[in-house]
């Protein structure tokens, strides 16, 4: 059907009374007075020809339009006819490491909605794909929840075997692990070290028929090793081959991306399946990583996959990011048996922009998520919890000063483990360790097992090692760490402080390996490593309290409470274990409220949310005095990631003219709207760069007429040479509505034109910029003076800004 020149009237009482209220409504008068608006001489009516079509059909058929009801045009035409707005291929994407506009997302799924309201009363099909419309988003993050749980039950299932078999084997039935193949035999009492269990054989067994002596802690020590290099080299190995993107934790870039940023292939599918398989390889060998920090990630790429099933998504990068928040949930959710702390988690730490719809749907997916995980039961016990304790005494009041100094020493721990691991980074990233990352994976690994295997507290596994920081001693317990000379079990007998002893010596080589580990080019996670050291620190510190309690129960603070005859005591270390994890992680990740909740999830402690949060907030205030960053965001501006964060407070002194690009004394690179020839434009995008080119009316006058984005020039450009014949090099480049004939044949763009382009004066503060990228996130501002063009802001400017300011190198700022 052939596409005719929307016209429509607007009445005069249709306009809005206070236009300053409206950011629309401004520049929709602004577009009616700046381009030339043909007003009609009936004082009611005013005539308006836009930059859109509309068909026969819907022409026919036209009433007024509210002002307030027409949406900015960004890309392609507004076609009412079809609800689409594109017509050339391409239009309205975005190229590798650039920035997305949020706004132009955000009209354009605006007009997608409007349309298909509009059209649901046409006929039953139409009310159908209505109703589709509405609840696609709710059926995505079920899929997505649904999709997680699994895979995170295959990762938690695939983990343990593998890590299991670096001891020993099942040699009924290979594909079991120790935990399992002993039920297999009805013996559900079996210890690590004592290997009580018939059906399980270790490799010293094996070999040399014995599970003792020193050949066989030698045989031991090698097949441990040996399976730790080999999990190691394949998940080097697969990552530098198949998914260079699956290395790392994964959180800062998915932070980077929900800011509204593009990284092609970060989140496609063989970065899932090689981040799947690598975590579980790379946790069974033995290294100082965890695996929930790359479920985030594994669950954000299950949700960009899933999305492209919805063309609403699919199509839409701000509307997809819903999605992925709601993913960066159930992957928390998963990860640690944990979903309301996992919708705060995609509040607090990853998400840029969080609506109300996206919380409900967070919550909806971590909740699915949660649900088929704890159906499938890979922990195979009752609780779907992963650290789940039971602690018979309640804190006492006195005990929030070493709950606060916990969080204080953890705040230290953690500044030292982000400024550490930083400097190593930013050394790999410049020496010629970068060039071999496989071998430096092998040779961590390797140093990794040799010093763990004679330590038992490194040998376990980390999660079993928290566990048992966690745990409350009683009679069944038999670890060093419950040795106690009576009855009420608060006085320390040797194998207590012989168990002190390993744990100060296995936190030294955490903290150490952690600092070398996390980074290299295989998938790792850092929330187990810092849960690991706090809890070390933190049971160290209760077992001290106990002792303290127990020898000198008089002490005023104490309050007769403790340690008396007939008492038991009333310090427990597992608890003051909880908290130092909980403080460590804090000052890691600078969590405060999501990390409270998922601690109580973690552990089933509720009652004990008081001193977690004592714990974090002092943790957070050590380390935001000592280090300004989280690692998370250490890493993003090591890496030159365009993040612009939302929660930092900046104080600017300087005006936009300080800051646009180019500087007053310097030509900007613009377009006219009608005095360019073809050769002229192609001319321009091959000596420049730049991501979008502002529209004036001509290089005398520079007043505005809209900004074009370099991409959908580009393709315009590239499918009018297809589909327009006689389309010579001196052809006009037309960004206005004409009806004149012009040869040769014009090539007409004022379809991809946004003709309402965010402005402000070269007077504007810099605060007041800063807050406007921030909170609409815009991909470039305009400046002008009269209304005439002066230069343009973009993200990077401002960051770069932002830099300057902080008297850091500007240049780190590396992509758009």
């Amino acid at each position: 059907m052939e596409n005719l020149p929307l016209t429509s009237n607007i009445r005069k009482n249709d306009l809005p009374n206070k236009p300053s209220t409206s950011y629309q409504a401004v520049k929709q008068v602004k577009k009616l007075t700046e381009r030339n608006v043909g007003i009609s001489s009936d004082d009611d009516m005013i005539d308006i020809t836009t930059s859109g079509t509309m068909t026969e059909r819907t022409l026919n058929q036209r009433s007024p339009i509210n002002v307030a009801d027409i949406d900015v045009i960004f890309a392609g035409t507004i076609n009412l006819g079809s609800g689409e707005t594109e017509d050339i291929p391409g239009i309205g994407q975005y190229e590798d490491f650039h920035t997305i506009d949020w706004q132009r997302d955000i009209a354009r799924d605006r007009m997608r909605h409007r349309y298909i309201l509009k059209r649901k009363q046409n006929s039953f099909i139409d009310l159908i794909k209505s109703a589709h419309d509405a609840w696609s988003g709710w059926l995505c993050v079920l899929l997505v929840g649904l999709v997680t749980g699994t895979v995170a039950a295959i990762i938690d299932i695939g983990t343990s075997w593998m890590s299991d078999l670096k001891f020993g084997i099942c040699p009924q039935a290979f594909w079991l692990n120790m935990e399992q193949c002993c039920w297999s035999s009805n013996e559900t009492s079996f210890e690590l070290d004592k290997g009580n269990c018939s059906q399980w054989f270790y490799w010293s067994e094996l070999m040399t028929s014995s599970n003792y002596g020193p050949f066989a802690y030698i045989v031991s020590y090698f097949f441990y090793i040996s399976w730790a290099l080999l999990f190691a080299a394949l998940a080097a190995g697969l990552v530098r081959m198949f998914a260079p993107y699956a290395c790392g934790s994964g959180v800062p870039e998915i932070k980077t991306i929900l800011s509204g940023f593009i990284i092609r292939g970060y989140l496609g599918k063989w970065t899932l399946l090689i981040k799947s398989v690598g975590i579980m390889m790379c946790v069974s060998a033995g290294l100082s990583l965890g695996k929930e920090g790359p479920m985030v990630h594994i669950a954000s790429c299950i949700g960009n996959i899933l999305s492209y099933l919805f063309p609403k998504y699919g199509r839409n990068e701000a509307k997809k990011r819903e999605i992925l928040s709601a993913a960066a949930a159930a992957g928390v959710s998963v990860a640690f048996g944990a979903p309301i702390g996992g919708v705060l988690f995609s509040l607090e730490e990853v998400s840029y922009y969080f609506p109300l719809k996206t919380l409900w749907r967070s919550f909806f997916c971590a909740l699915v998520a949660a649900f088929v995980l704890s159906s499938i039961n890979p922990f195979g016990n009752e609780h779907s919890v992963m650290f789940y304790v039971e602690y018979h005494r309640p804190w006492m009041f006195f005990e929030l000063i070493p709950f606060i100094g916990l969080g204080i020493i953890g705040g230290v721990i953690a500044t030292v483990f982000i400024k550490c691991n930083i400097k190593w980074c930013r050394f790999r990233k410049t020496s010629i360790l970068g060039q071999y990352p496989v071998m430096e994976v092998l040779l961590l690994t390797a140093v990794t097992a040799i010093l763990s295997y004679p330590n038992p507290y490194t040998r376990m596994g980390t999660s079993q090692l928290i566990y048992l920081l966690f745990s409350q001693c009683d009679v069944s317990s038999n670890d060093g760490l419950c040795d106690y000379t009576n009855d009420k079990a608060n006085v320390a007998g040797p194998g207590v402080y012989t168990a002190m002893l390993l744990l100060s010596m296995a936190f030294v080589l955490k903290l150490v390996t952690t600092i070398f580990t996390f980074g290299i080019k295989v998938p790792c996670g850092l929330f187990i490593p810092s849960l690991a050291m706090g809890g070390i620190t933190g049971r160290i510190v209760g077992i001290l309290m106990q002792q303290l309690a127990a020898k000198h129960p008089h002490l005023w603070f104490f309050d007769n409470s403790c340690g008396l005859p007939g008492q038991e005591g009333c310090i427990t270390p597992g608890l003051y274990a909880m908290v130092g994890a909980a403080a460590v992680l804090g000052g890691v990740t600078r969590m405060t409220v999501s990390l409270v909740v998922i601690m109580f999830e973690l552990t089933g402690g509720v009652r004990y949310i008081v001193p977690l949060m004592a714990a974090v907030m002092a943790s957070k205030w050590v380390g935001d005095a000592l280090g300004k960053e989280g690692m998370y965001d250490a890493h993003i501006q090591l890496n030159g990631y365009p993040f612009l964060d939302s929660k930092e407070d900046i104080v600017h002194t300087a005006l936009a003219a300080d800051v646009m690009q180019p500087r007053r004394a310097e030509n900007l690179n613009v377009l006219t709207q009608s005095s360019m020839s073809l050769e002229d434009t192609e001319i321009l995008l091959k000596e420049t760069e730049h991501n979008g080119f502002p529209v004036v009316v001509s290089r005398e006058s520079q007043y505005l007429v809209g900004y074009v984005l370099r991409r959908d020039l580009q393709l315009a450009i590239e499918n009018s040479k297809r589909t327009i014949d006689g389309l010579l090099p001196e052809s006009l480049v037309l960004f206005t509505d004409t009806t004149q004939q012009i040869m040769p044949p014009p090539l007409k763009l004022k379809k991809i034109l946004d003709m309402a382009p965010i402005t402000i004066t070269d007077q504007t503060p810099m605060e007041t910029v800063v807050d406007m990228f921030r909170k609409l996130g815009l991909r470039q501002t305009l400046v002008t003076h009269n209304g005439r063009l002066l230069g343009v802001i973009t993200k990077k400017d401002i960051l770069r800004y932002i830099k300057q300011v902080d008297n850091e190198d500007p240049s780190s700022v590396l992509f758009h």
